[in-house]
């Protein structure tokens, strides 16, 4: 695994990004990505005389999956690792899924409509056959 896609610049993906700096024999070449493009430029510019992994940056729209998907193409990464909002996880994983390129998140899939009866109840189901705590309390709404 050496081409890794970091999408998000904020404080998680600013430590997984350090990370993958630091094994730099295992991350070679690291494209870091986010919609401001001049967190990712400090974000290199503070670890790019650290490591020896190869560093670019790019400006992406994260809810664009075919600008996520045209990157893809053009970097092919070996992992994509969405570091940002838990918003856009189903984006980026179909096209993920559409480049062959495995996927990995640090949030859980929330949708922007949480009092979705139906959404809640998937939720739930989901919860209980893997004996999954549910952490929100969704009492109120059923």
């Amino acid at each position: 695994m050496s081409r890794v896609l970091i999408i998000g610049a904020g404080g998680v993906a600013s430590v997984g990004f350090a990370k993958c700096c630091q094994n730099h024999k295992v991350f070679t070449h690291i494209c870091l990505a986010s919609r401001t493009k001049a967190k990712c430029d400090a974000l290199k510019e503070r670890w790019q005389n650290k490591t020896s992994a190869e560093i670019i940056t790019v400006q992406i729209d994260a809810a664009d999956k075919a600008q996520l998907i045209a990157l893809m193409r053009e970097f092919k990464p070996d992992v994509c690792m969405h570091l940002g909002l838990p918003y856009h996880n189903l984006i980026i994983m179909e096209a993920c899924i559409a480049c062959k390129v495995p996927y990995l998140d640090t949030a859980t899939y929330e949708p922007e409509d949480t009092e979705d009866p139906e959404w809640l109840a998937l939720y739930e189901k989901r919860c209980k056959e893997t004996n999954m705590v549910c952490l929100m309390d969704y009492a109120d709404h059923q």
